[in-house]
């Protein structure tokens, strides 16, 4: 028993730093959760939204923080895209955001039974589009919603959660196309998460051949859609084009929130840590 002593005491000589570091806060690093305006004044609207989450995540909800996306927040970005504006009474959506899951990589769950248009792939490539790649994102509503309007709260989460604003340029780039994308679907009545898959594959080409112009995004767009079998017109195409050339022409400014990202996520991964060393002290006790 006396190795054990030692032992522990050891291990407690070394995770002290960080304890100091991290304390009591642990489980709220890098996580968040908000809440749509109409559903944050309806008490069972937003009960709903908390219980839903929780059969998501074994994080204790109770300690992660929360905030309200109001229809001003949806509406800064949304009318300058679609011209359309929502009211306090129609923010429903909400997100939960959890940065000690997919460190490397990005996973996104929707609530299908409630968000009916917008796919987790739609949404991975939005926020793939503001610099986000990485984190456990899941987004659901109370009521049954089309989905894009959430966007503005998964944005807002990871702002909370890794504490750095996303630029408002990078923010209209990545809302409009996910607008795009829900557009395209319904008048191509292609699934989806193919249409995803296309705006994936012509940023990925886009990048790779060094294609900055619209016209030359534009012949990417046309060859990519041919071979996944998309029919789109002349201007569907160009309208994919000037949205990946948006995309590209904001990315210097996503520098700022894309280091505090990687510090959060590195961060958190520390922490993951101190609660590892934690447990390990509490089975040797247990011995």
């Amino acid at each position: 028993m006396k190795k054990y002593i030692v032992g522990i005491l050891i291990i407690l000589m070394i995770i002290s730093p960080l304890y100091a570091v991290y304390g009591t806060s642990v489980e709220k690093l890098g996580t968040s959760i908000t809440i749509g305006e109409t559903t944050a004044n309806n008490n069972a609207y937003k009960n709903s939204m908390i219980d839903y989450f929780q059969t998501k995540t074994d994080q204790d909800l109770n300690s992660v923080p929360m905030d309200i996306i109001t229809a001003n927040d949806v509406n800064k970005i949304s009318k300058e895209i679609t011209g359309d504006t929502y009211s306090s009474k129609n923010i429903f959506s909400c997100a939960f955001v959890d940065l000690n899951v997919n460190r490397d990589n990005i996973k996104v769950i929707v609530d299908k039974s409630k968000i009916t248009t917008v796919t987790p792939k739609m949404y991975a490539n939005a926020l793939e589009s503001a610099g986000i790649n990485k984190g456990y994102v899941v987004v659901s509503s109370p009521i049954v919603a089309s989905g894009e309007a959430a966007l503005a709260g998964v944005l807002k989460s990871y702002e909370s959660a890794v504490g750095s604003n996303i630029p408002d340029s990078v923010k209209k780039a990545s809302t409009e196309e996910l607008y795009l994308e829900t557009e395209l679907a319904n008048e191509t009545g292609v699934n989806g998460d193919k249409i995803a898959d296309l705006f994936s594959e012509v940023k990925e080409q886009a990048e790779k051949n060094n294609a900055t112009t619209v016209n030359d995004i534009k012949m990417i767009v046309i060859n990519i859609a041919n071979n996944m079998n998309i029919n789109i017109d002349n201007s569907q195409a160009q309208d994919i084009a000037e949205s990946v050339s948006k995309t590209q022409q904001v990315k210097d400014d996503l520098q700022g929130f894309e280091s505090e990202l990687n510090k959060i996520a590195n961060d958190v991964q520390s922490s993951g840590l101190l609660d590892q060393i934690i447990e390990f002290i509490k089975k040797l006790l247990n011995l």
